[in-house]
């Protein structure tokens, strides 16, 4: 087997991960565009001794700790950018990597280039940090009623309020001008038939809130050719998969948000 065809099944987790490690589309697609170029210029930085996807993460954590290219817009890197590293730990790594991306522990340690006991400590860190996090009131939009209460239940478990749940386009736009959310979880797919994506992108033409989308499909919202989701959930999905990924989304926003106040 060609080492091409070895990395192309992992490469839209690959993009998952850098994704949701960036806070941006644009930011996690240029970390994996990164990691392959490193990989094409010298092979052997690509541990043919780990797993495929165990090395290939172990490239991308590599990257990520050397060179800075998460620029949200192209330009010239802001203080926050240039320190994201410092403010997305090692520990929020370790529990994205065995959260959502269902990595073991001695996976993850391998990818990390660390031992099993620093991968535990860094993702009960990562638990304290998220349980301190402010919480927000978060619109649901998903069609099917078991999953909607799922959802609802592991969102106020977590501290959080739900402001609506929503089946359709038209509901999703009206329980979003009725009560604006601090966030958003969508399903791609509808009652109604028409689109998650599209109820959400009406949606940010009036309201400014970061959206986490749910798919059982992930691998048609990660090819890196066309505007994307940062934040994605698979179907079926566990309760850690879905705290991990409503953390990074409010952990970017709230950063956002305090970059925004320092420029006033």
């Amino acid at each position: 087997m060609s080492f091409a065809m070895t990395i192309a099944p992992h490469l839209p987790y690959l993009r998952r991960f850098a994704r949701a490690l960036t806070g941006t589309q644009a930011g996690g697609d240029a970390y994996v565009a990164a990691c392959l170029e490193a990989i094409i210029a010298d092979q052997t930085i690509f541990d043919e001794s780990l797993e495929p996807r165990v090395a290939l993460y172990r490239v991308l954590i590599g990257i990520w700790d050397t060179i800075d290219i998460n620029h949200r817009d192209g330009g010239p890197a802001t203080p926050f950018e240039r320190n994201l590293d410092a403010i997305m730990p090692r520990a929020r790594q370790a529990f994205l990597l065995t959260t959502v991306e269902e990595f073991s522990i001695s996976q993850a340690a391998e990818i990390l280039n660390t031992d099993e006991d620093e991968v535990r400590s860094l993702i009960d860190e990562a638990g304290r940090e998220i349980a301190t996090q402010v919480s927000t009131n978060v619109l649901i939009i998903e069609d099917e009623a078991m999953i909607a209460m799922d959802l609802e239940a592991l969102v106020t478990g977590l501290g959080h309020e739900v402001s609506g749940l929503a089946r359709t386009h038209r509901e999703a736009i009206a329980a979003a001008r009725k009560r604006r959310p601090g966030l958003v979880l969508a399903d791609i797919q509808l009652a109604d038939g028409s689109s998650g994506l599209e109820a959400v992108n009406e949606m940010l033409d009036e309201i400014d809130v970061p959206v986490i989308f749910i798919t059982a499909y992930p691998e048609r919202l990660l090819t890196g050719e066309r505007p994307e989701p940062a934040f994605l959930i698979t179907k079926p999905f566990q309760t850690d998969t879905v705290k991990a990924i409503i953390s990074q989304a409010l952990f970017f926003d709230t950063r956002a948000g305090t970059q925004q106040k320092a420029a006033v």
